[in-house]
């Protein structure tokens, strides 16, 4: 099975994922409801995010919103779709990066050109330290940044010790 057909799967199985759970608790959750999973430390908790990551610029003027959380966003899509290309062959770790960027990215700008914001659920906290709540499609570009700087920190190293070897 060749990597863009593996990425399409996964991108496409992380989008369904990502509405579906929003969409459930959309369906169950009144806004603000949280409902412990483990006590003292993760609920399920209704969030709409207006704004960006942590909330920010939730309540800009539309002349920022706008082009911030629907142009950037769809401009980074086509891109990503190019990275993705571009890299399938030969940085496959860096393909699966940019593919968990686009189905994270692609999760989002769908809440937002539906409803405006975006649907938040997964919340942490310990004691008095609390994350931001957030959801699948945030986990998704998440894991794809660590992608990234492990391979942006190691994979060089690999490549430069081989060549020494040589």
């Amino acid at each position: 099975m060749n990597m863009i057909y593996k990425m399409c799967i996964m991108i496409s199985t992380i989008i369904i994922g990502d509405q579906v759970t929003k969409a459930i608790v959309q369906q169950k959750f009144y806004l603000g409801e949280t409902v412990p999973v483990i006590e003292g430390f993760f609920h399920f908790t209704y969030v709409r995010n207006p704004g960006a990551a942590f909330g920010m610029f939730g309540y800009a003027h539309d002349w920022i919103r706008i082009p911030l959380f629907f142009g950037v966003p769809v401009i980074a899509c086509v891109w990503l779709v190019y990275l993705i290309w571009t890299t399938r062959n030969t940085h496959k770790m860096q393909c699966l990066a940019y593919s968990l960027i686009l189905s994270g990215a692609i999760g989002n700008l769908i809440d937002r050109f539906s409803m405006n914001y975006v649907v938040d659920f997964l919340d942490f906290f310990w004691k008095t330290h609390h994350f931001p709540a957030f959801n699948i499609a945030d986990s998704a570009i998440t894991i794809a940044a660590i992608i990234l700087i492990y391979e942006t920190l190691f994979a060089h190293k690999k490549k430069d010790s081989v060549t020494r070897t040589v």
